[in-house]
């Protein structure tokens, strides 16, 4: 799948569901759990074990039916071993301009974090394709707003703080996706799979609720 295929999906889906767990059958689950409801965008993060079969598990399982993404990812390193193993677009909490020029060598998006006007830059100025703006939470949905009047050029994905409550805001202040993580997965710490599955629908829903409202 070329680079411009998986971001117009991504752009498309509006949202990237964030896998991290203990262990790697708990990532499958909850990866499975997010898939049933809908969600077809996926970043499983490398604080997980064994992030690279899981990936691997996924792509066999699903094939191009699902974009899987690698999070957390910290050098090109990771990114190349991410990649090898099936990620189809790289995410970081931090800009490692080595990790977005890997990514444009092979062609797959690179999708940094940031916060600042100077890092957001940065991360432009290196290649990136989408940044990643982390923590979200820590400034709220105007915060996109505010980045995007001396920066209306980059397309910022926040991370972190999203929810069914808010996440029409973060698209109304210019947002081109959202990260999803807590409040999506937060059941599958207690096993409850199917209430992932119950949020993920709702997420699904509420998505299409604000694409209808853009029209």
């Amino acid at each position: 799948m070329f680079k411009i295929d998986i971001l117009q999906r991504i752009l498309a889906d509006g949202m990237v569901a964030i896998v991290r767990a203990d262990t790697p059958d708990a990532a499958l689950a909850l990866a499975e759990a997010c898939i049933a409801g809908g969600v077809t965008a996926l970043e499983v993060a490398f604080t997980t074990p064994d992030t690279l079969g899981i990936l691997k598990t996924l792509r066999q399982r699903h094939g191009d039916a699902v974009l899987l993404g690698a999070g957390t990812v910290l050098d090109p390193e990771t990114a190349r071993m991410a990649i090898l193993a099936g990620a189809q677009f790289i995410i970081s909490p931090g800009v490692n301009t080595d990790t977005i020029r890997l990514c444009n060598r092979y062609q797959v998006p690179a999708m940094p974090g940031a916060m600042t006007p100077t890092e957001i830059v940065t991360a432009l100025e290196a290649g990136a394709d989408i940044v990643k703006v982390f923590p979200g939470e820590a400034f709220g949905p105007e915060y996109i707003k505010a980045l995007r009047a001396p920066l209306p050029q980059a397309p910022l994905m926040p991370t972190g703080g999203v929810t069914l409550e808010n996440m029409g805001d973060w698209f109304q202040y210019g947002s081109v996706a959202v990260g999803i993580g807590s409040s999506l997965t937060g059941p599958a710490k207690n096993g409850d799979y199917a209430a992932v599955t119950a949020n993920a629908c709702a997420f699904v829903q509420r998505m299409l609720e604000i694409k209808q409202s853009r029209l």
